[in-house]
């Protein structure tokens, strides 16, 4: 049987073959819980990474408050009461990592940071931003899965706004658990799917107010918390303090706010 070309035609009818990125990025997609579609649907916006009004906006309003979550939950979970570079010392993996919205002020905190994304052109965004600012952050053009099998290890997993956009929560999550040293935390935020999700994070976001591009969310795929309880302890986790991120649209402003998960909400996951 003959072998599969790579090749193409262009539109003049010429063979061309696929830039060795997009293989790459083929290849990850292919084996492993990295969804093709949404890799590329991101990928096209990358370059809007640091610009905060653009398709990004959200995540730039919503980045102080993740980071008072991640610090605090890590302020707990790792005893620390420094406040200079209270992160020191710490080996920290953020998966999905973008154009790394979240590995820059975490290496200002003095953690050791690795991001990490399936796709290429937002580690070359997030590169860039970092060298430009003086930072030394390990990006890679990788998955979960692989750094697992690699054999990698580290004191903490940041897994925010990324559940939502795998192919396989549990076979994700598993590999998240393998990732981290004994005792290890992994934080994971994601949006609960309920009416209230669906009118304002999906229905008012996307098509009315215009915060984030059409199509960025399946609202099928937002998980609720029980779902998300169920998938952490069967990936070997103790799920701990949920957290809600409330929307305040007259300030603008996030807050953490225990009692309302009916849209975005984090869980810490201590692993066992």
């Amino acid at each position: 049987m003959p072998e599969k070309s790579m090749n193409t035609l262009d539109d003049a009818g010429t063979k061309t073959q696929p830039a060795i990125s997009d293989m790459k990025t083929e290849a990850i997609v292919e084996s492993t819980t990295v969804d093709k579609d949404e890799v590329a649907f991101f990928a096209k916006i990358a370059d809007e990474w640091w610009n905060a009004n653009g398709p990004f906006a959200p995540l730039h309003k919503l980045n102080p408050t993740r980071l008072t979550y991640i610090k605090n939950c890590l302020a707990d979970h790792f005893s620390i009461e420094a406040r200079y570079k209270p992160l020191s010392g710490l080996r920290i993996l953020d998966i999905g990592c973008g154009g790394g919205l979240l590995c820059e002020p975490l290496t200002r905190l003095g953690a050791t940071v690795v991001g990490v994304d399936a796709s290429e052109k937002n580690i070359k965004v997030a590169a860039m931003h970092s060298a430009e600012n003086g930072l030394t952050i390990d990006y890679r053009n990788d998955t979960a899965e692989a750094l697992a099998s690699a054999g990698e290890h580290f004191d903490a997993v940041i897994n925010m706004e990324v559940i939502e956009h795998v192919a396989d929560v549990g076979a994700f999550l598993t590999s998240c658990h393998k990732l981290l040293k004994p005792q290890g935390i992994m934080l994971v935020s994601t949006l609960n799917r309920t009416a209230k999700s669906l009118l304002f994070a999906k229905i008012g976001a996307e098509y009315i107010l215009r915060w984030l591009p059409r199509g960025a969310h399946d609202w099928n795929k937002f998980i609720t918390p029980h779902e998300m309880e169920d998938h952490l302890v069967g990936a070997g986790f103790t799920p701990q303090n949920p957290m809600g991120f409330s929307f305040n649209p007259l300030s603008g402003r996030w807050r953490l706010d225990d009692n309302d998960l009916k849209i975005n909400y984090a869980y810490s996951a201590v692993a066992i």
